[in-house]
């Protein structure tokens, strides 16, 4: 078992070793000598290409998007008092990815770069804020909202699918719903890394007030909590964080969900503590498993980053199903 002190160092070797991973691994290996040889040798080497277009952008991409990923699930799971809960619950993921498709099937992406990003960010925002002005009632009206507005987004996707103008478009609108940070450049980092870093801010303001919470919402009120301001934030920090990162890369499932769950047992119950360590292992978590995207063998284009997430986070989900109950009384 890895003591608080050195969950730190663990998490800082884990990280490096991602990040490095990230940066040599792909068609074209490069190793830690060439790496930064090409650094210092004359401006353009092949090599330096590679990183400073291809590689460096994926990985950074990779770390904003598991950061946001790991540091909402823990926020919603304090929030909700849920240890199922993650981004998806709230129907922010599928509102970011809604807004995205919308851009696809009415060729706006074709015509405009970043036309997929932009409204997969306002499909986010939109489906937070749906979510919050129907489930005002408490935690379960609030689940039960983002169920609902989870499900309507969903019978968009579909429909978008079922009229799609032509099979090219079926297609993209097919791939990109599987998640993926090939191919992902500068300008959608620069466009997304605003609005990460701003939910991430509104994330972070809600730790004491989630520590509150773990008494109940109306003795965490009794205390001075403002319980509307604290979901207004976490529903915010999500739309934000999550929004902006399924509007670049697609959706990517799980991370928000085993993130936590990693880290709680090392640094104890109390959410303010979960919260930072969860980012961290949620973007260690996200590189690792882009890594695997492109080292497992295929026959043609490398698997999806959103497949691969599915397939490694479902039995971890039903082995966290099956402990709560056996847990529960």
């Amino acid at each position: 078992m890895v003591g608080k002190r050195a969950l730190p160092v663990l998490a800082a070797v884990l990280l490096l070793v991602a990040v490095l991973l990230s940066l040599g691994t792909g068609r074209v290996w490069l190793d830690p000598a060439v790496l930064f040889g090409s650094v210092f040798e004359p401006k353009p080497n092949l090599p330096w290409l590679i990183l400073s277009e291809l590689r460096v952008p994926r990985t950074i991409l990779g770390l904003l998007v598991g950061a946001s990923l790991g540091l909402s699930g823990a926020v919603l799971q304090g929030l909700l008092r849920n240890p199922l809960a993650e981004p998806g619950l709230l129907g922010v993921s599928a509102g970011a990815a809604l807004g995205a498709v919308i851009a696809i099937y009415f060729g706006l992406s074709a015509a405009f770069a970043l036309a997929t990003p932009v409204l997969g960010i306002a499909g986010a925002l939109l489906a937070a804020a749906l979510t919050l002005s129907i489930g005002r009632g408490g935690t379960l009206t609030m689940i039960l909202a983002g169920a609902a507005v989870s499900g309507l987004m969903g019978a968009g996707l579909s429909l978008a699918l079922n009229f799609a103008p032509n099979p090219s478009a079926a297609y993209e609108i097919t791939i990109w719903l599987l998640g993926t940070l090939e191919n992902r450049d500068w300008s959608q980092l620069l466009l997304a890394a605003p609005f990460i870093l701003a939910g991430w801010i509104c994330l972070v303001l809600t730790m004491r007030d989630l520590d509150a919470l773990t008494l109940g919402e109306t003795q965490a009120a009794s205390l001075g909590v403002n319980i509307a301001r604290t979901r207004l934030l976490a529903l915010a920090g999500t739309a934000l964080s999550v929004g902006a990162a399924t509007a670049v890369t697609g959706s990517v499932g799980f991370i928000g969900l085993i993130a936590p769950h990693l880290v709680r047992s090392l640094v104890g119950h109390q959410p303010s503590r979960v919260l930072l360590p969860s980012a961290l292992f949620g973007a260690i978590l996200l590189l690792f498993a882009d890594v695997a995207t492109r080292i497992i063998p295929t026959t043609g284009e490398e698997i999806r980053l959103g497949v691969l997430t599915s397939m490694i986070g479902t039995p971890f989900f039903f082995w966290l199903v099956i402990r709560l109950r056996r847990m529960s009384p």
